[in-house]
């Protein structure tokens, strides 16, 4: 059995955790478009030198620094630090955050980590994709996207950006249709180490930064190997990325400060369906400072 002394450092720890997360979320709320891309080779060069990287504008069209890396800084703030973090108490905990676009609620959450191979049947203005999703590599990020699908929150959401310099993506998951799209809540990055991006058919996570996953994701058309392992790859599309490739060889209208922009060619998930389905209602947990430090 665990002394209280044990039970009031893990309930500190856990607070800590929490607390380092919203920081990181508040910081880069307005940076979710979410991809970082390097533009020619002489960006690269240019960046590199100054040890940063560029990040992607934010929907609102703000042009970020060039050499703006994504904050990492776990120093609280009086504010952050009185602010109480809602999560799901199962083995994924989904972080409330952010207003939703759509707001369809959090994700099931149970107990031991969910593992389901699911597959998105995926219909749109240009013909149809099915993507195949690895449960085993990235659970929590899969049932994540799987419920979002189950719960219609993609249906007749416009795919927002397409790079072709740099790196070589489709964006899309944003009901908001600029890149600012939110399902309410983040999801925790899952086995970076293992991300590879050099595969055509790959799917990742977009984010904002650390744990900061949400509904948008990016489909690479190209070896895009010059990614950091900041993506959590989800899994692979498993026919339709002739769609892809007319969308991504129709080009962008270079919109974005940071590369690409909305394609040429617009491409609507018309309908999103999942199979199997996520069902089910997630139990919620609240974490604040007082509690901590009364127990």
């Amino acid at each position: 059995m665990p002394t209280n002394k044990q039970r009031r450092e893990a309930a500190r720890r856990h607070l800590e955790r929490q607390l380092e997360r919203r920081e990181v979320q508040a910081k880069q709320r307005k940076q979710r478009n979410l991809i970082i891309t390097v533009v020619g080779t002489i960006v690269v060069v240019a960046v590199l030198a100054v040890g940063g990287v560029m990040p992607l504008s934010s929907g609102n069209g703000k042009k970020a620094s060039a050499a703006a890396t994504p904050s990492t800084s776990t120093t609280a703030t009086p504010s952050a630090a009185a602010t109480p973090v809602v999560e799901t108490n199962g083995a994924c905990h989904y972080v409330k955050a952010g207003i939703a676009t759509r707001n369809v609620g959090l994700p099931p959450d149970p107990a031991k980590t969910p593992t389901t191979t699911h597959t998105l049947a995926v219909t749109t203005n240009l013909g149809a994709l099915t993507l195949q999703l690895d449960g085993a590599a990235a659970p929590c990020n899969v049932q994540s996207i799987a419920y979002l699908a189950t719960k219609g929150f993609y249906n007749n959401t416009p795919c927002p950006r397409v790079t072709t310099t740099g790196i070589f993506v489709l964006q899309c998951g944003d009901p908001a249709g600029n890149g600012s799209g939110d399902p309410g809540y983040q999801t925790k990055d899952e086995n970076l180490a293992a991300a590879n991006y050099s595969a055509v058919g790959t799917i990742a996570m977009a984010n904002g930064g650390p744990n900061t996953n949400g509904s948008q994701f990016f489909i690479i058309y190209k070896n895009t190997s010059s990614l950091p392992k900041s993506y959590t790859v989800i899994g692979k599309v498993t026919s339709g990325m002739n769609i892809v490739q007319k969308v991504a060889t129709a080009g962008s209208d270079n919109s974005n400060p940071a590369g690409g922009g909305k394609p040429k060619l617009p491409i609507t998930f018309t309908k999103v369906t999942a199979t199997p389905p996520v069902t089910g209602v997630a139990a919620l947990t609240t974490v604040t400072p007082s509690v901590a430090a009364s127990q």
